[in-house]
């Protein structure tokens, strides 16, 4: 079957086939192509296996500082032993030479070149050519091969500073295949190869996780509810204590919660608030409540501090607002807790809204998300009573897992913010929700950049 070349590749087949071994830079000025043409072009024979790239290394030497100044006046030891024809006294000697006589005098008497006494030094019986001058005259001005020098002459140059320099440079040979050098051009013109596989293309997409979030405030939206936002950082008193949670509780030491080290909120709330909030605080947990403790700010902990602040400034009689966004927990990472993830909130206020309508709200998101296993069970919130939490069937691992917690916010949360109506609130991480819909035991895969499985991920669940 005939193949189909770009002209790019014709160019290249031909020049090979006249020269069959080639670096691209002589490529370039067979072919007239430019360096970018010219890599594209082998690397489609490359996957057409019909080009063979041989990359190779080789180090190439030049004189520096040091050699050029030898090259020019000779080596430090011949410049002695030169000297030492016309003078022996140690102090002439180290005139002449001056910061060179130490090493040259090293080597010459180390080779046993010369005889030392304490002023005076005398010629032995030193080489007629001195190790490194036959490598130093070879390299001269230009840039050898170290394969083109003796090694041995060439390897203490190598070991005295700045005399050498030496670098690697890489060279690439290119050849056609023997499938390739049968192939006639002239045949490969005008063809198509219908059977020719086309060139995989991966669109832009959003990420899965965002699709989770996209999908989870559509839901919310339909169903009549309205989107509340806030900020990250909140006051420990909207993000705890307006939320009932006593300030000693497990919940606002430092491995739980992230502070911000040395800022504290000027103004929280109104006075009156702040007054109703302590004495509820002191009436029923009985400790002394501290308004510094209240002032400290905190990475919000979950999104209920921004739906308790809007519902306290707010005081509707009826209302149905969600929060969606950032949180953050001191929590050793694992497979299913992050320091930093999604949650979503909700709450429902009127004046009938009771347990059974949290319940029948939570069965009509599930279903819409595609969950429909689910049951409630009883458990505990500071700020909740009745409290519940969903479980919902997880298919694959074959067991019911914990995903939101809900309830009805407790009088103690209410009453002293001024909000007189019932509260139904619920939330949860939506990384969670992810992972059943994406059917993943690892929260961390969300954040590894794993290209492989973002492409195959689909987008409907």
């Amino acid at each position: 079957m005939s193949q189909v070349f770009h002209d790019i590749e014709k160019k290249i087949i031909t020049s090979l086939k006249d020269n069959p071994k080639q670096t691209p830079e002589n490529l370039e000025k067979s072919t007239k192509l430019s360096p970018d043409q010219i890599r594209r072009g082998i690397e489609w024979l490359k996957l057409k296996e019909l080009a063979n790239v041989d990359e190779s290394k080789s180090s190439i030497v030049s004189l520096g500082k040091n050699g050029k100044e030898s090259l020019e006046k000779g080596l430090p030891e011949r410049r002695l032993l030169d000297l030492l024809k016309t003078k022996s006294h140690l102090s002439d000697l180290q005139k002449e030479l001056g910061p060179v006589f130490g090493p040259a005098m090293g080597l010459a008497r180390k080779n046993n070149w010369v005889n030392a006494t304490a002023d005076k030094i005398t010629l032995k019986n030193p080489p007629d050519v001195l190790p490194g001058e036959k490598s130093l005259k070879q390299i001269g001005k230009n840039k050898l091969s170290v394969s083109e020098l003796d090694s041995d002459d060439l390897s203490g140059l190598l070991r005295r500073p700045d005399f050498v320099v030496e670098e690697i440079v890489k060279t690439k040979q290119i050849s056609l295949t023997n499938s390739a050098k049968s192939i006639n051009l002239d045949d490969s013109s005008g063809g198509i190869d219908v059977e020719a596989k086309v060139p995989e293309v991966f669109v832009a997409r959003t990420h899965p996780l965002k699709d989770t979030i996209d999908e989870i405030r559509e839901i919310f939206v339909t169903l009549g509810f309205s989107e509340i936002y806030g900020n990250m950082t909140q006051s420990s008193f909207w993000n705890f204590d307006a939320l009932f949670t006593p300030q000693d509780h497990p919940a606002r030491e430092l491995q739980d919660t992230f502070y911000l080290d040395g800022i504290s909120a000027k103004k929280i709330v109104t006075p009156e608030q702040i007054r109703k909030v302590s004495d509820s605080h002191k009436k029923n947990w009985r400790y002394q409540w501290d308004i510094n403790e209240a002032r400290k700010m905190v990475l919000r902990t979950h999104t209920t501090c921004v739906t308790i602040k809007h519902l306290a400034e707010t005081k509707p009689d009826e209302a149905r607002v969600f929060s969606l966004g950032r949180v953050f927990r001191n929590e050793k990472v694992s497979y299913k807790h992050l320091v930093e993830f999604n949650q979503i909130e909700g709450v429902v206020v009127g004046k009938d809204a009771n347990l059974r309508n949290l319940m029948g709200i939570q069965r009509e998101f599930y279903k819409r998300i595609g969950i429909t296993k689910i049951k409630f069970w009883p458990t505990f919130f500071p700020y909740t009573e009745p409290s519940l939490q969903t479980m919902v069937y997880n298919e694959r691992l074959g067991k019911w897992v914990e995903l939101f917690g809900m309830g009805i916010f407790r009088p103690e949360v209410t009453k002293p913010l001024g909000i007189t109506k019932p509260v139904l609130a619920w939330g949860g991480g939506i990384e969670r929700i992810a992972m059943l819909k994406y059917g993943l035991d690892d929260v961390r895969e969300f954040y590894n950049n794993n290209l492989s499985w973002l492409r195959s991920a689909t987008k409907c669940q």
